[in-house]
């Protein structure tokens, strides 16, 4: 599985020859890959005009480009913004509710965001094929899609340290510009124009993962929690900046951002704050998870979304709970 930003081509359809044989190294004679495009067609062409584009068929016969489109940006944060809104109006009945929620959309970009990382991951699996993913920048909804599909096909990922080194790779490292897409929350009357909950979006997709195959994921709903609030506001350098060339000059006194502050795995795998984020249930599970993307099976994270509403002693009493039965046995 490979991801990248979107060719430069332009309007003047331009070639890259580098690209072209990158790509082709990848296949051997007579295979073919795909490549998943997480805009729209129209959007994929209109990206011309600007200096961007998509792959020409005639330069890479052997792949087939297929177009998913994700939201993101502006359309992805009024969802986020519409959905916390909805959660929080004590005052809706059922009817009311249930239209307030269908109309922000939020569950409808889950379920897109899954079926994108299933059809990435049937490409690698059931196909046996090469996989290219990009959006536009290859920060957003690229990272989204390849995070994914590797939670679903790799067991590794699935363990705590596992995903550690996932949202490391493909998040962090990989560039996604968390200054910019995580500068305020829902509750904020500021508007940012490159503000976007594409990391709350994984995060949710994640936790329906762990939903639908409880016992498959090392690691816990008090996990993902976690990484929401410091994504947003945190005592740690991890998901500081917006690339690793920030972090490299961001750093105090000519030590690099990672030299001179705290990093947040540190402070999760110690053995006494490591216990509080690992499944209960949880047992090694080699094969691939293929989650229901059907309507009937995306719920609302009430974890996250009702967790200033609504009390969470009860989940945690069982949760103890579970523990204490597991650990008798």
């Amino acid at each position: 599985m490979l991801r990248s930003s979107q060719p430069l081509t332009g309007p003047n359809r331009k070639r890259c020859h580098e690209d072209e044989m990158l790509l082709g190294t990848v296949l051997d004679e007579g295979e073919r890959g795909f490549i998943i495009d997480t805009r729209s067609a129209q959007a994929a062409k209109q990206a011309r005009m600007t200096g961007g584009g998509t792959e020409p068929k005639s330069s890479y016969p052997q792949w087939k480009r297929l177009h998913r489109p994700l939201e993101r940006g502006r359309p992805l944060q009024e969802s986020f913004i519409k959905l916390v809104e909805a959660c929080n109006d004590a005052s809706l009945g059922m009817d009311r509710w249930l239209s307030r929620l269908e109309s922000c959309r939020w569950l409808s970009h889950v379920k897109a965001a899954l079926s994108t990382a299933c059809l990435a991951a049937q490409c690698v699996d059931r196909e046996e094929a090469s996989v290219l993913v990009h959006g536009a920048e290859g920060m957003d909804t690229t990272l989204l899609v390849t995070a994914l599909a590797q939670v679903i096909l790799d067991p590794a990922c699935r363990t705590l340290v596992g995903f550690q080194g996932l949202l490391e790779r493909e998040w962090i490292e990989a560039g996604h510009p968390f200054h910019l897409r995580c500068a305020r929350s829902a509750y904020s009357h500021a508007r940012l124009k490159q503000e976007a909950p594409l990391f709350l979006l994984f995060l949710d997709c994640v936790w329906q993962l762990s939903r639908q195959f409880p016992f498959s994921l090392e690691f816990g709903e008090g996990l993902l929690l976690t990484l929401f609030d410091n994504a947003y506001a945190s005592d740690y350098g991890t998901f500081l900046c917006n690339n690793e060339k920030e972090r490299q000059v961001a750093g105090r006194w000519g030590q690099q951002l990672k030299e001179s502050t705290h990093s947040l795995w540190a402070w999760l795998n110690q053995p006494e704050e490591k216990k509080k984020y690992l499944n209960p249930l949880y047992s090694h599970n080699p094969l691939v998870i293929w989650p229901s993307v059907e309507p009937q099976s995306i719920q609302l994270w009430q974890g996250l979304f009702f967790r200033w509403i609504r009390s969470s002693q009860y989940l945690d009493e069982a949760r103890a709970e579970m523990q204490r039965l597991v650990e008798g046995n």
